[in-house]
């Protein structure tokens, strides 16, 4: 993908490239299975949403879906950086970040602040927008849950200890730790890193599900239909129309058996 950007694009076959790598001690960094659980029980309201999104992430297009959730970043002995993150499930960009140095809900509640500044235009709130997060008790604090739904999206949650419900975002945090290194660092130098790291991911981490594409790059063409790279233009997915159900019409629909 990045031979492909050169000033005269450079086509070589996958095995080549295996090949070369192998031959001059090339290594791509591969993310291992993280044993470690939070232990931490968090305290929870009732205020629990529906499973709306039921692992649909891409289906339904460019902001039709946002994914959020919160990673502990070691900052120094017995001390973390907490980064919530909100992105686009479909194109995978990051559209909202903010650090904290506690878990208290106004970091949270800043993130969504800042999607709304930077993105609300282009969220899709006659459909209502899907806001997918874990059951954390930031997400079932009623602060939040006044914020989301005065901004026009809908809650969604994962089902209890169920990490695939919100895959995507896990794996956003897993590749970003293993490929930033922290250790060392200070809490300034470390945000810097991050800062540095989410423009690369926006901008310039290309990705072969998104045809080979940058995840601002496929954004744009999804919306805008311009191409980025050389050649004829590949077809674009099919995306399905999320209908908004209201959790009355929901019931009814149930009640009936359909």
């Amino acid at each position: 993908m990045r031979l492909l950007r050169e000033k005269t694009p450079v086509v070589m076959n996958v095995k080549k490239v295996r090949r070369l790598m192998k031959k001059f001690g090339l290594r791509c960094p591969i993310r291992q299975a993280n044993p470690y659980r939070r232990m931490m029980k968090a305290l929870k309201t009732n205020k629990i949403a529906k499973n709306i999104v039921d692992r649909n992430f891409s289906i339904y297009g460019p902001r039709a879906v946002l994914l959020t959730d919160i990673t502990y970043i070691p900052c120094g002995e017995d001390k973390f950086i907490y980064l919530s993150v909100i992105t686009d499930a479909c194109t995978r960009q990051v559209l909202s970040f903010v650090y904290s140095d506690s878990l208290e809900i106004d970091f949270v509640l800043e993130t969504v602040n800042k999607l709304i500044e930077k993105h609300g235009d282009t969220l899709n709130f006659v459909e209502k927008t899907l806001f997918h997060s874990d059951q954390g008790s930031h997400y079932t604090c009623s602060k939040l849950i006044d914020l989301v739904n005065d901004s026009g999206l809908r809650q969604s949650m994962s089902r209890k200890a169920n990490c695939w419900d919100n895959a995507p975002q896990e794996s956003f945090f897993g590749h970003m730790k293993d490929e930033i290194k922290i250790k060392g660092l200070s809490h300034d130098e470390i945000c810097a890193k991050i800062n540095d790291w989410v423009d690369y991911y926006n901008n310039e981490r290309y990705v072969w599900d998104l045809h080979k594409l940058s995840p601002n790059e496929y954004y744009e063409w999804l919306t805008t239909g311009a191409w980025p790279l050389g050649g004829a233009a590949p077809k674009p997915p099919e995306f399905i129309a999320f209908v908004f159900q209201s959790d009355e019409d929901a019931s009814k629909q149930g009640e009936s058996g359909d």
